[in-house]
Parts: C-alpha cells; structure tokens; sequence
C-alpha cells in the first residue's frame, strides 16, 4: 500500500470518527444546559481511581454491562442512595447513562444536595464502548454487548452488540 493510500484511509477513519463526534455534539446540545460540567472518557479513564462512578441508568441497562467500578444507583436519587457518600460531598464523582442526558439531570439533583465535584461523561457508556475501553456485565466479565434503551438511542452507539 502507498502512501497516497494510507493518508486517504487515515483520512475516511478520522471523517468518520468526527461524524460520530458530531451526532453526539448535537444530542447534547439539544437536551444538556452543561449545568454539570462534562469530563471525557480518555480523562475518566486516566484517572478512574480519582472518582466515585455512579450508573444512572436501569438496572437491567447496568446488569448487561457498565463501566468497570461504577456504583449503580438508579435513575432516581433518594437518601438512602447517599448512606454511602453523605460524609464525601466534595468527592469527585462522575454520573453517566447511555449517552449523558439522564446522568445530566442525576447530577443536577445531587449538586442541589450538596454536592460540589460531580461531572457528566460525554457520550457516557456509548462513548466508552466506542473508545475501545472495557464494560463488564453483571457478573463482573468483559462483555461487547450495551443495552441501547431502543432503537432510537441505539444508533449513537457505534460498536459493540446492541441489545434492546
């Protein structure tokens, strides 16, 4: 393969990849005011041991996979949720769903409890697949599979299994 070749494949894999970028870009600005500031998955995942992971999705969303280390804790937030937290409220937390609009309004709610470190993942799980990072399963193994919520939702997740 020639140069030529190479740079013209480079450049369709980099189009592609700001295509993505791009739908996503859109997503969130049509549903997320950024009232909780985002954190990247290359950022998250350099400093994963810095924050508490909190899943904000169902959990049948969460048993098929989710970031290794994440805490499930439903879509609703509740004061039995923070029995573990309450003395922390200015720990690093990042909240995350499938692609950042639900988490969005979690962390609103816990910034309105108190509180004062929490980011939003961009993209969320979706995202994180798409980097190449590992999800895991119930049982705690790698899994390829993302529950997608529903076809809708389900073509922002450009890889791995899809499953509804």
């Amino acid at each position: 393969m020639n140069t030529k070749n190479i740079a013209y494949i480079l450049l369709l894999l980099v189009s592609a990849v700001s295509f993505g970028q791009s739908d996503m870009d859109v997503l969130l600005k049509q549903y997320n005011t950024r009232s909780v500031p985002y954190i990247s998955v290359q950022e998250l995942k350099m400093e994963m041991s810095d924050y508490l992971i909190l899943d904000t999705r169902k959990k049948e969303e969460f048993d098929v996979s989710h970031i290794p280390g994440a805490v499930w804790v439903s879509e609703k937030v509740n004061d039995s949720m923070y029995a573990f937290a309450k003395a922390k409220k200015d720990q690093p937390i990042v909240v995350y769903c499938s692609v950042g609009i639900r988490s969005e309004d979690f962390g609103e709610r816990l910034k309105k409890k108190g509180f004062t470190n929490v980011k939003n993942l961009y993209g969320s799980i979706f995202a994180w697949k798409d980097e190449g990072y590992e999800i895991q399963n119930k049982n705690k193994q790698p899994t390829d599979s993302v529950h997608v919520f529903s076809k809708v939702w389900g073509k922002y997740l450009k890889t791995g299994h899809k499953v509804y």
